[in-house]
């Protein structure tokens, strides 16, 4: 990896641990930042992990200390795929890649139109259009409307519902863009309208995130970049 993929992904992976942190305040949890790890000593909401490494070769027995693997579902983020977590119980649960996309590069116009869920009621709108039926809506939850770096974005179809969304999350030096989804034609149909969105909000921030599968081979399709590795560990004992 290039020094300026290395620093890319740095980058992208205190935007994610920040994001994490913010998500889990949301649910009562709070992490703390360290020099090579951000971590919460208690369970993270659903799909969160409970560490995410900031560094390379972040020290995996001081890491585990770190987060509660009595309770079921302990989980690591390894930002730079780089540990070997097995001999504190965890298994690799999957890898994906960081991705990034430059301030300069274009954004499409949108075929919907697109706003900031500011309020609790379009928050929960939006939840339900990004669960789609799956009972995981109460995830996000009204707390996360009053974190300052925190942006839901929700497309809206000509009558008004929430028919793809995405959240954004600014940093220091990039904007994190996860949870993309759409109702209809999944990544593809909604990342014109979520770049659009970004870039109106934050033209001079690059965007980040992480990827894996067909969700990895749409964002490339859109302008993004592979720039390296991660692991997601599970506890599993």
């Amino acid at each position: 990896m290039t020094t300026g993929k290395q620093l890319m992904v740095r980058a992208a992976a205190r935007n994610n641990a920040e994001w994490c942190a913010a998500m889990s305040r949301s649910h009562g949890v709070k992490g703390e930042f360290a020099a090579q790890a951000w971590a919460a000593p208690s369970r993270t909401p659903l799909y969160y992990p409970d560490a995410v490494t900031l560094v390379p070769g972040a020290d995996a027995t001081a890491l585990a200390a770190r987060i509660d693997t009595a309770a079921p579902g302990a989980s690591v983020k390894d930002s730079f795929a780089d540990l070997d977590l097995t001999g504190a119980g965890f298994q690799v649960l999957f890898e994906a890649q960081w991705i990034h996309r430059p301030a300069s590069a274009p954004a499409p116009a949108p075929d919907l139109q697109w706003s900031v869920a500011d309020d609790p009621d379009t928050l929960h709108a939006w939840a339900l259009a990004w669960d789609d039926g799956e009972g995981d809506e109460g995830l996000f939850r009204p707390e996360l409307l009053a974190d300052p770096a925190t942006f839901v974005l929700a497309g809206l179809s000509p009558d008004g519902r929430v028919v793809a969304g995405a959240v954004a999350s600014r940093s220091d030096e990039v904007v994190g863009v996860s949870n993309v989804f759409a109702l209809d034609g999944g990544a593809d149909a909604a990342w014109p309208g979520v770049l659009h969105a970004v870039n109106r909000l934050f033209p001079t921030l690059p965007l980040a995130g992480y990827e894996q599968g067909d969700a990895l081979a749409a964002a490339v399709r859109h302008g993004f970049e592979p720039i390296g590795p991660l692991r997601v560990w599970l506890h599993s004992r």
